[in-house]
């Protein structure tokens, strides 16, 4: 599998931007052929092009699907979550701890042993 390019912003605005002016050329003209013909233009791979396409008409409203802001708040909470997760294993581990620390029956235990 090769390596995946990193595109600069302006060429992914240029090449969406060329595909949405050939298929208002041309109604007819599929998604699939509109970014296979920019692709070639623009030396972008036609499924980067037709992902960032219809990412695109997601974000718009266009169709349905998770907007880009919708996803990025997505992994932020998962993330806040793992944490808080994490955080809670520890206060739970910390409590377990502390309770038999102080639990009364062994202190007596403790007592019987030093005296």
């Amino acid at each position: 599998m090769p390596v995946p390019r990193k595109y600069p912003q302006e060429l992914r605005e240029r090449a969406m931007r060329l595909v949405q002016e050939a298929r208002k050329e041309d109604p007819k003209l599929s998604l699939n052929a509109a970014v296979v013909r920019i692709g070639q233009r623009t030396g972008v791979n036609p499924d980067t092009l037709r992902g960032w396409c219809k990412q695109a008409a997601i974000d718009a409203g266009e169709r349905p699907g998770t907007s880009s802001s919708d996803a990025a708040r997505i992994k932020q909470l998962e993330a806040e979550n793992r944490e808080l997760k994490r955080a809670n294993e520890i206060m739970l581990a910390a409590s377990s701890f502390f309770a038999r620390e102080l639990d009364p029956r062994k202190a007596s235990e403790r007592v019987g042993a030093d005296g």
